[in-house]
Protein backbone atom coordinates (compact mmCIF):
# COMPACT_ATOMS: atom_id res chain seq x y z
CA UNK A 1 0.00 0.00 0.00
CA UNK A 2 1.33 3.42 -0.91
CA UNK A 3 2.70 5.63 1.83
CA UNK A 4 0.33 8.48 0.95
CA UNK A 5 -2.69 6.17 1.45
CA UNK A 6 -1.31 4.93 4.78
CA UNK A 7 -0.72 8.51 5.94
CA UNK A 8 -4.21 9.56 4.86
CA UNK A 9 -5.76 6.62 6.69
CA UNK A 10 -3.82 7.25 9.89
CA UNK A 11 -4.76 10.95 9.76
CA UNK A 12 -8.45 10.12 9.30
CA UNK A 13 -8.43 7.73 12.27
CA UNK A 14 -6.53 10.21 14.46
CA UNK A 15 -9.04 12.94 13.58
CA UNK A 16 -12.04 10.74 14.49
CA UNK A 17 -10.36 9.66 17.73
CA UNK A 18 -9.64 13.27 18.67
CA UNK A 19 -13.23 14.38 17.91
CA UNK A 20 -15.06 11.42 19.49
CA UNK A 21 -12.47 9.96 21.90
CA UNK A 22 -12.99 6.69 20.05
CA UNK A 23 -12.86 5.51 16.43
CA UNK A 24 -14.61 2.37 15.22
CA UNK A 25 -13.26 1.27 11.84
CA UNK A 26 -14.54 -1.42 9.44
CA UNK A 27 -12.25 -3.07 6.90
CA UNK A 28 -14.17 -5.10 4.33
CA UNK A 29 -13.22 -6.24 0.85
CA UNK A 30 -12.28 -9.10 -1.38
CA UNK A 31 -10.55 -12.19 -0.03
CA UNK A 32 -6.80 -11.95 -0.52
CA UNK A 33 -6.88 -8.14 -0.77
CA UNK A 34 -5.05 -7.58 2.53
CA UNK A 35 -7.74 -6.89 5.13
CA UNK A 36 -5.98 -8.78 7.92
CA UNK A 37 -2.62 -7.30 6.93
CA UNK A 38 -4.04 -3.76 7.05
CA UNK A 39 -5.67 -4.42 10.44
CA UNK A 40 -2.39 -5.79 11.78
CA UNK A 41 -0.50 -2.76 10.46
CA UNK A 42 -2.98 -0.38 12.10
CA UNK A 43 -2.69 -2.37 15.32
CA UNK A 44 1.09 -1.77 15.21
CA UNK A 45 0.75 1.92 14.35
CA UNK A 46 -1.68 2.62 17.18
CA UNK A 47 -0.06 0.11 19.57
CA UNK A 48 -1.82 -0.10 22.93
CA UNK A 49 -4.79 2.03 21.85
CA UNK A 50 -6.15 -0.42 19.28
CA UNK A 51 -8.15 -3.67 19.33
CA UNK A 52 -9.17 -5.83 16.38
CA UNK A 53 -12.22 -8.04 15.93
CA UNK A 54 -12.03 -10.60 13.11
CA UNK A 55 -15.17 -11.49 11.17
CA UNK A 56 -13.66 -14.96 10.57
CA UNK A 57 -14.55 -15.60 14.22
CA UNK A 58 -18.22 -15.31 13.23
CA UNK A 59 -18.58 -17.87 10.46
CA UNK A 60 -21.85 -19.71 10.54
CA UNK A 61 -21.84 -23.03 12.43
CA UNK A 62 -22.95 -26.14 10.54
CA UNK A 63 -26.23 -26.29 12.43
CA UNK A 64 -27.32 -22.98 10.83
CA UNK A 65 -25.99 -23.53 7.29
CA UNK A 66 -29.20 -23.98 5.36
CA UNK A 67 -29.51 -23.36 1.64
CA UNK A 68 -31.87 -20.45 2.35
CA UNK A 69 -29.39 -18.86 4.77
CA UNK A 70 -26.40 -19.28 2.45
CA UNK A 71 -28.37 -17.61 -0.36
CA UNK A 72 -28.67 -14.41 1.69
CA UNK A 73 -26.06 -11.75 0.87
CA UNK A 74 -23.56 -12.20 3.68
CA UNK A 75 -25.61 -15.03 5.15
CA UNK A 76 -22.60 -17.26 5.80
CA UNK A 77 -21.64 -15.33 8.91
CA UNK A 78 -23.41 -15.59 12.21
CA UNK A 79 -24.62 -12.00 12.12
CA UNK A 80 -27.07 -12.57 14.98
CA UNK A 81 -24.19 -13.51 17.28
CA UNK A 82 -22.06 -10.58 16.05
CA UNK A 83 -25.01 -8.27 16.70
CA UNK A 84 -25.33 -9.60 20.26
CA UNK A 85 -21.69 -10.16 21.28
CA UNK A 86 -19.91 -7.24 19.57
CA UNK A 87 -22.06 -4.35 18.33
CA UNK A 88 -23.34 -3.17 21.74
CA UNK A 89 -19.76 -2.85 23.01
CA UNK A 90 -17.92 -1.22 20.09
CA UNK A 91 -18.35 2.34 21.36
CA UNK A 92 -18.18 1.48 25.05
CA UNK A 93 -15.33 2.02 27.48
CA UNK A 94 -15.28 -1.53 28.82
CA UNK A 95 -13.57 -4.59 27.43
CA UNK A 96 -15.70 -7.52 26.29
CA UNK A 97 -15.40 -11.05 24.99
CA UNK A 98 -16.99 -13.10 22.24
CA UNK A 99 -16.99 -16.68 21.02
CA UNK A 100 -14.47 -17.73 18.36
CA UNK A 101 -15.49 -19.92 15.42
CA UNK A 102 -13.13 -22.86 14.88
CA UNK A 103 -13.07 -24.30 11.33
CA UNK A 104 -11.70 -27.64 12.57
CA UNK A 105 -14.93 -28.34 14.47
CA UNK A 106 -17.19 -25.96 12.51
CA UNK A 107 -18.49 -24.42 15.72
CA UNK A 108 -17.54 -22.02 18.50
CA UNK A 109 -14.54 -22.98 20.59
CA UNK A 110 -13.30 -20.63 23.28
CA UNK A 111 -13.54 -16.90 23.75
CA UNK A 112 -11.39 -13.93 22.83
CA UNK A 113 -11.06 -10.95 25.15
CA UNK A 114 -11.14 -7.50 23.55
CA UNK A 115 -9.45 -4.91 25.70
CA UNK A 116 -10.88 -1.39 26.08
CA UNK A 117 -9.31 0.74 23.34
CA UNK A 118 -9.79 4.13 21.74
CA UNK A 119 -9.57 2.50 18.29
CA UNK A 120 -11.65 -0.55 17.46
CA UNK A 121 -11.18 -2.31 14.13
CA UNK A 122 -13.66 -4.81 12.72
CA UNK A 123 -11.80 -6.65 9.99
CA UNK A 124 -13.10 -9.07 7.41
CA UNK A 125 -15.60 -9.82 4.72
CA UNK A 126 -19.19 -9.13 5.72
CA UNK A 127 -18.25 -6.52 8.32
CA UNK A 128 -20.25 -3.96 6.32
CA UNK A 129 -23.63 -5.65 6.25
CA UNK A 130 -26.26 -2.92 6.12
CA UNK A 131 -27.37 -3.31 9.74
CA UNK A 132 -23.75 -2.96 11.00
CA UNK A 133 -22.80 0.20 9.10
CA UNK A 134 -24.23 2.72 11.56
CA UNK A 135 -21.81 1.49 14.24
CA UNK A 136 -18.71 2.47 12.27
CA UNK A 137 -17.05 5.88 12.14
CA UNK A 138 -14.95 5.00 9.10
CA UNK A 139 -15.41 2.32 6.43
CA UNK A 140 -12.63 0.92 4.23
CA UNK A 141 -12.97 -1.37 1.21
CA UNK A 142 -9.95 -3.30 -0.07
CA UNK A 143 -10.15 -4.23 -3.73
CA UNK A 144 -7.91 -6.48 -5.83
CA UNK A 145 -7.80 -7.64 -9.44
CA UNK A 146 -8.97 -11.19 -10.19
CA UNK A 147 -5.47 -12.14 -11.37
CA UNK A 148 -3.75 -10.86 -8.23
CA UNK A 149 -6.45 -12.38 -6.02
CA UNK A 150 -5.88 -15.76 -7.66
CA UNK A 151 -2.10 -15.54 -7.13
CA UNK A 152 -2.41 -14.57 -3.48
CA UNK A 153 -5.03 -17.17 -2.62
CA UNK A 154 -3.02 -19.97 -4.26
CA UNK A 155 0.09 -18.90 -2.34
CA UNK A 156 -1.88 -18.64 0.91
CA UNK A 157 -4.12 -21.71 0.59
CA UNK A 158 -2.78 -23.93 -2.21
CA UNK A 159 -4.40 -24.75 -5.54
CA UNK A 160 -6.90 -27.27 -4.12
CA UNK A 161 -8.29 -24.82 -1.57
CA UNK A 162 -8.29 -22.09 -4.23
CA UNK A 163 -10.82 -24.13 -6.19
CA UNK A 164 -13.18 -23.87 -3.19
CA UNK A 165 -12.68 -20.11 -3.17
CA UNK A 166 -13.24 -19.87 -6.92
CA UNK A 167 -16.42 -21.96 -6.94
CA UNK A 168 -17.97 -20.96 -3.63
CA UNK A 169 -16.48 -18.20 -1.48
CA UNK A 170 -15.57 -15.60 -4.12
CA UNK A 171 -19.03 -15.74 -5.78
CA UNK A 172 -20.68 -15.43 -2.34
CA UNK A 173 -18.53 -12.40 -1.50
CA UNK A 174 -19.17 -10.76 -4.87
CA UNK A 175 -22.91 -11.31 -4.48
CA UNK A 176 -22.75 -9.63 -1.05
CA UNK A 177 -20.65 -6.70 -2.37
CA UNK A 178 -22.97 -6.11 -5.32
CA UNK A 179 -26.34 -6.74 -3.66
CA UNK A 180 -25.59 -4.55 -0.63
CA UNK A 181 -23.54 -1.86 -2.45
CA UNK A 182 -20.66 -2.36 -0.04
CA UNK A 183 -18.05 -0.33 -1.94
CA UNK A 184 -20.44 2.59 -2.26
CA UNK A 185 -20.85 2.96 1.51
CA UNK A 186 -17.10 3.25 2.14
CA UNK A 187 -15.08 6.33 3.06
CA UNK A 188 -11.93 4.91 1.46
CA UNK A 189 -11.43 2.36 -1.32
CA UNK A 190 -7.92 0.93 -1.65
CA UNK A 191 -6.89 -1.13 -4.67
CA UNK A 192 -4.24 -3.57 -3.49
CA UNK A 193 -3.52 -5.17 -6.88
Amino acid sequence: MKKVIKNSLVSAIEKITKEKNKAVIAIDGKCGAGKSTLAQWLQEVFAHNCSTIHMDDFYLPLSLRTEERLNEPGGNIHYERFRKEVLPYLHGKQGFSYGVFDCSIMDIKGQVLIKPSSIMIVEGSYSLREEFRQYYDYRIFLDISEEEQRKRLIIRNGITRFEDFEKKWIPMENYYFDKLSVKECCDMIINNS
